[in-house]
């Protein structure tokens, strides 16, 4: 029996990972749940799921998740704040961490995790973009196993069997984009989008952050750095290519010329139910692609110079240090205010590059560090998002 801490449980990968654990109750039990902010719904899943441990990000809804819980009839205790979240990762109890929250908010309990040995899901990327270096160093130092989460990384770590790559055998990681619901507009039609339109992703069910990222094809470059920490390849080895039907997820080339590719449909619980079962395999509740009624795959290469973001997410992973971490603060920064309707579409970008160039780059000697820059990244990109904003009034 596998017991599972899920961080961040109210969200979509939430919602998917409890789906496919409820269909194994001889396998899998939840021992923490956790969200950010929303009580009520937290409490709801506590009482269909009784975990031991209930945390609440907002510390300041503690009192709201304890008597929520007791209203309920529940054993389940009440946590709450970001200190509360890292223990619960680490907590003896759960053996199998799914790291799901999205963002930097993130990345204290996933290190945790890592440094209490956990299996650990992995379902946040920017974990991985702004402290890579220092998630793979602690999870070399204490046995812990990453299986990634997101289907394009799943797809690599199952084409490499979960052992990590071998740079004389494997040429290179290709790693499939939807393209998002702006593929094959031009830099003119993008002018005016709104965020409701950017939300609309033709294939996945998602979050509106999440769907921008893929909108803007930051959410790829956000995986390319994800790509290079999690299997020790070179940015140079990892190309991206659109695959606007999401059926392969992505790909790996081998020296000899021949290609592995993993396929799916465009369902979490797939990626979800591998990691948790892995290396066995049980039911997600997904079907297999129907690959005769799809007829016909198609690829074609990003278009670099409209989808500007893939490229700065290059650019900072070949600068390192802590250019990754100022990159993923800034792209938080902009992206928040695109969805606000403080900035366009194509102001996202704009100010990522800004602040890239304003923000000094610094060795990414350890989390306090990459937090500073963090930090930094965001006030500057603040500046950057007002300064667009009035050039749009």
């Amino acid at each position: 029996m596998r017991r599972i801490a899920l961080l961040g449980a109210t969200g979509s990968i939430g919602a998917s990972a409890l789906d496919v654990i409820a269909r194994h109750p001889d396998r899998f039990a939840v021992s923490v749940l956790s969200a950010h902010a929303r009580v009520d719904e937290l409490v709801a899943l506590c009482r269909r799921h009784r975990p031991q441990h209930a945390v609440i990000g907002q510390a300041g809804k503690y009192a709201a998740l304890r008597d929520g819980l007791a209203a309920a009839g529940l054993p389940t205790q009440a946590h709450a704040g970001p200190q509360a979240l890292a223990e619960a990762a680490a907590d003896a109890e759960s053996d199998t961490v799914i790291a799901a929250i999205v963002g930097a908010a993130g990345i204290a309990s996933t290190l945790a995790a890592a440094r209490a040995g956990k299996r650990l899901l992995l379902a946040n990327k920017e974990s991985v973009v702004l402290a890579g270096d220092l998630l793979m160093r602690e999870c070399r130092a204490n046995s812990t196993q990453i299986i990634p989460i997101d289907s394009e990384h799943n797809a690599i770590f199952q084409c490499l069997n979960g052992q990590p790559a071998d740079l004389a055998k494997v040429a290179k990681l290709i790693l499939t984009a939807s393209g998002g619901p702006f593929l094959n507009r031009s830099r003119a039609e993008l002018a005016g989008v709104t965020a409701e339109q950017a939300c609309r992703h033709p294939n996945w069910s998602m979050g509106r952050k999440i769907s921008v990222d893929s909108a803007t094809l930051m959410n790829k470059g956000l995986e390319v750095i994800e790509a290079h920490w999690l299997f020790g390849m070179p940015a140079a080895r990892i190309d991206v290519l659109v695959h606007p039907q999401s059926i392969i997820h992505s790909l790996v080339e081998q020296a000899d010329g021949s290609v592995l590719a993993q396929l799916g449909r465009p369902d979490m619980r797939t990626t979800l139910a591998c990691g948790l079962a892995w290396p066995e395999r049980v039911a997600s509740g997904v079907a297999a692609p129907d690959l005769g009624a799809l007829g016909a795959l198609t690829f074609q290469p990003p278009d670099r110079a409209t989808f500007a973001c893939l490229d700065l997410a290059y650019a900072a992973l070949n600068a390192g240090g802590t250019a990754p971490a100022t990159l993923n603060a800034a792209n938080e920064v902009a992206v928040d205010a695109f969805l606000h309707g403080h900035i366009g579409f194509l102001d996202i970008p704009a100010a990522i590059a800004a602040t890239l160039d304003a923000c000094d780059i610094a060795p990414a000697a350890d989390l306090d560090a990459l937090l500073a820059a963090d930090a930094a990244a965001r006030r500057q990109a603040g500046t950057q998002v007002r300064r667009l904003a009035g050039a749009n009034a």
